[in-house]
């Protein structure tokens, strides 16, 4: 059994595999206590990879050293793309698990993976399995908090889903703000690249993806747990 953890800003998501299927899944804010010790022994764990955006917990790292084989993501670690990031020691380890997750799904053709949680990426990887990069844009709560934070009387609006194109008050208007403007951002985005590469597959995913899939026009691939396949294929790829 294989075990890949993606520790997000947030949260921390987990995936158990087995022959490349995902069994289980588990998300924790994370504040959240994780029995690591008693997830390795009743999953049966041989092999486990950790990606995180922020330090690794003692506990994680102590843990994890009982299983026969565990990776630590970072620029070192063996890929199954190539990649071509010109600065790979500041490159985001939950980009190259999308990117991975891409590779994995739809080998040998042109991708566009967009992830939405802290900050909304755009990746692509090719057909010749060459990750080109993208961009980095604002998230969603991150947008809410920028609006808060830079002016002297607008609310902090936690984000919710129930946002109209007309507001009718100051939270509704943030929101319609927020959600839509990302939304109109990440068409806009993905019919330039359509330009470039009509033949494409684009998917979406990231703990925010579901406030936006709908509201975009283009046609697009929703997969939750992306992160975790991607991780997944790059510990099969090093055993």
């Amino acid at each position: 059994m294989n075990l890949a953890i993606d520790i997000g800003n947030t949260r921390t998501k987990i995936g158990i595999f087995d022959a490349g299927k995902q069994l289980k899944t588990w998300v924790f804010d994370n504040h959240h206590p994780i029995n690591w010790t008693a997830i390795l022994l009743e999953n049966n764990i041989q092999n486990a990879i950790i990606s995180s955006t922020i330090p690794i917990e003692a506990s994680i790292l102590q843990a994890i050293q009982q299983v026969s084989k565990y990776i630590i993501l970072n620029e070192q670690t063996l890929l199954p793309f190539t990649n071509q990031y010109a600065t790979k020691d500041t490159l985001g380890k939950d980009r190259l698990a999308l990117i991975a997750a891409a590779h994995a799904a739809y080998p040998n053709q042109h991708n566009l993976v967009i992830g939405c949680g802290t900050c909304i990426t755009f990746n692509f990887i090719n057909a010749q399995n060459q990750f080109l990069g993208g961009s980095i844009h604002p998230g969603l709560k991150m947008r809410l908090k920028a609006m808060h934070t830079f002016t002297g009387k607008l609310p902090l609006v936690a984000l919710q889903n129930d946002a109209n194109l007309f507001g009718n008050d100051t939270n509704s208007n943030i929101l319609s703000g927020v959600l839509y403007a990302a939304s109109k951002e990440i068409d806009g985005m993905i019919d330039d690249y359509l330009v470039k590469f009509p033949e494409m597959n684009i998917i979406i995913t990231g703990g925010d993806a579901e406030l936006l899939v709908y509201r975009l026009k283009n046609q697009i691939f929703a997969i939750p747990d992306f992160t975790l396949l991607g991780l997944n294929h790059i510990l099969e790829y090093n055993a």
